[in-house]
């Protein structure tokens, strides 16, 4: 039995089937940049980065250093009673780096879910309203208010419910499918419309507190928004008293060639929320927000023991100084648009490719059956991921038919050149019907 297989066998044995969603049998041993490599020596190029976790790549530099450095001198010290420099200097950079004409302030949590229980926290006792919004096919998280918030697995709903009430979803504005069986978009406005609507009839405009907005919508597809919706939206929530948040756990941090990918929209957020790769792979979580409305909670209503400790904080500075001094955000921006010309130019070799859409290396490719209808494709996109996880990429599907890419910032131009040339031979196998017996079945979302 090799050592992958053995790892396999005692994770089945010990491991709740809650804490995973399968896909290939993938033991990790180790990791380089955009390399990876497993429990047997085979490498492959990391097309996830740990599901956007690791925008600065596997074992920064600086951020190795910066963590066996901060262990040296101390792992933690909780900031809920002391203080401590690390985060400290944390907050000001977050404060610094965040978009934003206005006073921020920095509250620090473990990760991207208890984040957004933040935002609900912060909203509430800011504006005295009870109600928050957010979108259908959301994911926001697991603790029970972002899984509240969330509107994408009934698998992550059943049989614990009650969840928290005074959440409503509204529809995402999809700028590829439309909304409910339709074939083509609407407009901004039309969109809006389903929002405004659910104010005049039974939700109250001064009784919500907030509406919470994944731009890019990362597990429910990598949707892109039509044009000018959240501009309209962040309009329609102002005149109302209604606070404008957006989570950046998977889209921040240079993930879409800025800091926010708020920053492509021309919208100024009261809060911003980053997790996932802010600490670079650690767990560290951050609301950014208005000074006035974080400073609406009081004391002790968003504290951790373990949070911020000063281990998290250094690496979280040294990934952010390595964005800097790297230009990883204009690496985002120029390594993206080479990757979407790379998918583009694909559409017109295979049919099964129905969309091509996403910012920066943040790209969705939605396979369908039919182009027309935009027919969701589930069995084909898992068969090319697994086929391209056999020739040694690292990729996954979510919203049932879209691949995800979402690499490494730091992934080389020759490592995507060998991607495309590995995908454009996975394609090829399965227009001619040679992953016709892959058995999917179990897999993904």
């Amino acid at each position: 039995m090799s050592k992958s297989k053995e790892i396999i066998a005692k994770d089945k044995q010990y491991y709740a089937t809650s804490g995973r969603i399968p896909y290939y049998p993938l033991v990790i041993d180790h990791a380089k940049g955009a390399q990876i490599i497993d429990a047997d020596g085979k490498k492959y190029i990391d097309l996830l980065a740990s599901a956007s976790a690791l925008n600065v790549g596997h074992a920064p530099d600086r951020v190795v250093a910066a963590i066996k450095e901060q262990t040296d001198k101390m792992i933690h010290y909780t900031p809920a009673y002391m203080y401590h420099q690390p985060v400290a200097d944390l907050a000001e950079k977050l404060a610094e780096i965040s978009p934003g004409n206005f006073t921020k302030k920095v509250a620090f949590g473990l990760s991207g879910s208890d984040a957004n229980d933040a935002i609900i926290k912060f909203a509430r006792a800011y504006t005295g309203r009870q109600n928050i919004v957010s979108f259908e096919q959301a994911y926001h998280g697991s603790t029970f208010g972002s899984l509240s918030m969330s509107a994408i697995s009934l698998g992550m709903r059943q049989k614990i419910g009650p969840l928290l009430p005074g959440i409503y979803h509204i529809p995402y504005p999809d700028a590829y499918r439309g909304l409910y069986g339709e074939t083509e978009p609407r407009s901004a406005e039309g969109y809006l419309q389903v929002f405004k609507s659910m104010t005049e009839n039974y939700l109250p405009k001064e009784e919500i507190a907030a509406v919470v907005v994944e731009t890019i919508q990362g597990d429910g597809g990598l949707l892109e928004p039509v044009p000018g919706y959240f501009r309209a939206l962040a309009d329609f929530c102002h005149a109302n008293g209604i606070l404008f948040a957006v989570d950046d756990v998977q889209q921040g941090l240079g993930r879409t060639g800025t800091w926010s990918s708020i920053e492509h929209f021309d919208v100024e957020a009261d809060l911003i929320i980053y997790g996932k790769s802010l600490a670079g792979g650690l767990p560290l979580s951050a609301v950014v927000g208005r000074a006035e409305i974080m400073d609406g909670l009081q004391i002790p209503g968003h504290v951790f023991t373990t949070a911020a400790n000063p281990v998290c904080c250094q690496a979280a500075l040294a990934t952010i100084q390595t964005i800097e001094e790297d230009n990883l955000l204009q690496a985002s921006t120029d390594k993206g648009a080479y990757a979407k010309k790379a998918f583009t130019d694909l559409v017109n070799k295979y049919d099964f490719i129905g969309d091509v859409r996403g910012i920066g290396l943040s790209i969705g490719v939605d396979i369908v059956s039919d182009r027309q209808s935009k027919s969701k494709d589930s069995q084909a996109a898992l068969k090319i991921c697994n086929r391209a996880y056999e020739k040694g990429l690292l990729m996954i599907a979510v919203a049932g038919s879209v691949l995800r890419f979402q690499p490494p910032l730091v992934i080389s131009y020759e490592e995507l050149d060998q991607t495309f040339t590995i995908l454009d031979e996975v394609f090829t196998e399965l227009a001619n019907g040679q992953l016709a017996n892959y058995d999917v079945s179990g897999q993904g979302w």
